[in-house]
């Protein structure tokens, strides 16, 4: 059975078909978006404005002006006597469509706009390609539809094309190609039965066609000659083609990298040939174009540890003399580099550079030095503590070395008695010794420098942890049980409560208790 196209409503003012997409309805009747004006103004029209008469349209003012009441009242203003009929929109030649467009002043040769040859000034200036057009010259070459810089193709004529006028004129031929999806476009053709369209040209998908064998037997013919312009061998200027042909590159084909022009056919990898785009195009130092693996594997490093699988080993196009001459070399020992007393690093004396420099205290120290004292375990700014001799340690080194002493601290295990006697809760006051601080700089109870690692903080005064403890019982504070006293020392709640609490009935440890303690 033939395919016969669904018939669609004409337009009564072009007389051709209106497809959905673009239909406007006035009067009962369906125009397309561009025909749906006035017929003596010109103006657009829509559902507000418009007025239908004898299947013509008109806005509101030209209909009163052509068709309603005159006389003494009528017309433009309250009072006034109109007898316009719209009779100066009525120029010959124009079918009443639009006005005689006014004359423009002519502007020297070259440098007024080139459709008109008037001078273009600012508030009407479009542009394509360094030339000024005006707002109503910038239309199509061929349908004279209007443009804009997103629809504007400029073609080799030095004329301005929408994209579908430009690709029929100067766009691809042949198979694949056209107004529809899979489409044979042969508009430059004269073929015998076909007319000079291409089966398909309508717009409708080959795909979706029946086609019988004599349809199949010239698609056959007819694809193995394709026209297709060959734009390569229109040849450029020395340094201003393609890079890789050398011909004329047009806007519809042009592909930018590094600020040189491509053919889209030939903007491909140099040694695979894929087919590039900007997410995986890397320019080479040869000026020519690759894909992330093959510039890797030409220009990236090599070596065990590169190329595309981790621990690969990347040898492609390299002779053994290249491998031995990019073998890595010994890495420079900074230590050796001695910087003046004082100013290098604390345990080996050398030159700290800045990549390589770690921070503890004002001091600089390398990344390799940056270890603990006495196991030599890597540090970090969480792990390292600064002690008294200027050296760096770690947590649990600084601990044995400088931390408390005693029973509960330490790694010893803990001291467990068997015997029926309780040990003793409190600590010795003053275990250990150590550097005096200035008067009133140290630990309020012992007097020797408190460090960062082990301060403990009570109304300003500075504690070492150890010391951190209740005057009387010798029980170790925090800041939930931690009462300071007038005298300067530390108690917790209870005996606080016994030194420097309330006296009488009703307080003292139990309630309701008298103390006289």
């Amino acid at each position: 059975m033939p395919f016969k196209p669904a018939e669609n409503p004409k337009c009564p003012k072009c007389g051709k078909s209106v497809y959905a997409a673009e239909e406007r309805v006035a009067g009962g009747h369906k125009w397309h978006k561009g025909c749906f004006k006035c017929g003596m103004c010109g103006k657009m029209l829509d559902s507000t404005n418009c007025a239908e008469h004898e299947n013509e349209l008109y806005c509101k003012n030209c209909h009163g002006r052509k068709y309603g009441p005159k006389g003494y009242g009528f017309g433009g203003g309250a009072g006034c006597l109109s007898m316009d009929s719209g009779a100066q929109f009525q120029g010959e030649g124009t079918n009443g469509h639009v006005a005689e467009p006014k004359a423009v002043t002519k502007a020297p040769e070259g440098e007024g706009c080139p459709r008109c040859g008037g001078y273009v000034y600012m508030a009407e200036q479009m542009l394509a390609r360094g030339r000024a057009y005006h707002k109503g010259c910038f239309k199509c070459g061929d349908c004279k539809k209007n443009l804009d810089s997103v629809n504007c193709c400029e073609g080799p004529d030095r004329e301005i094309y929408c994209r579908v006028c430009y690709g029929k004129k100067f766009g691809p031929k042949g198979y694949g190609y056209g107004q529809g999806g899979g489409a044979l476009q042969t508009d430059s053709s004269d073929l015998s039965g076909f007319g000079s369209r291409g089966y398909g040209h309508s717009g409708i998908s080959f795909l979706g066609l029946m086609c019988d064998a004599r349809d199949l037997e010239f698609q056959s013919d007819f694809t193995s000659k394709p026209s297709a312009v060959d734009t390569s061998a229109i040849q450029a200027s020395p340094g201003q083609g393609c890079p890789r042909c050398g011909g004329v590159v047009f806007a519809a084909e042009m592909v930018l990298s590094k600020g040189r022009e491509w053919h889209r056919k030939c903007y491909k990898c140099r040694d695979c040939t894929k087919t590039l785009d900007s997410i995986i195009a890397c320019d080479g130092p040869d000026n020519d174009v690759y894909c992330k693996t093959c510039y890797g594997k030409k220009w990236g490093p090599h070596g065990y540890g590169f190329a595309c699988g981790s621990g690969f080993l990347q040898t492609d196009c390299m002779t053994e003399e290249q491998m031995a001459s990019q073998k890595p070399s010994v890495p420079i020992d900074t230590t050796s580099i001695k910087a003046p007393a004082g100013q290098g690093c604390p345990r080996c004396g050398g030159m700290v550079f800045a990549a390589e420099q770690q921070l503890a205290k004002g001091t600089m120290w390398h990344k390799k030095c940056f270890n603990c004292n006495e196991c030599h375990r890597p540090l970090d700014s969480m792990l390292a503590c600064d002690g008294p001799d200027k050296e760096i340690h770690c947590r649990a080194c600084y601990g044995k070395l400088f931390g408390p002493k005693g029973f509960g601290f330490g790694h010893t295990p803990t001291l467990v008695s068997t015997e029926v006697q309780g040990t003793p809760f409190h600590t010795e006051f003053n275990p250990m010794t150590g550097p005096k601080a200035k008067d009133g700089k140290g630990c309020r109870r012992c007097g020797c420098t408190v460090y960062e690692a082990e301060k403990m903080l009570s109304k300003n005064l500075v504690w070492h942890k150890r010391c951190f403890s209740c005057f009387d019982c010798h029980k170790s504070l925090d800041s939930t049980n931690l009462n300071d006293g007038p005298n300067g020392e530390i108690y917790c709640k209870g005996c606080y409560g016994r030194n420097y609490g309330p006296r009488g009935v009703g307080y003292g440890i139990g309630a309701g208790a008298l103390t006289m303690v």
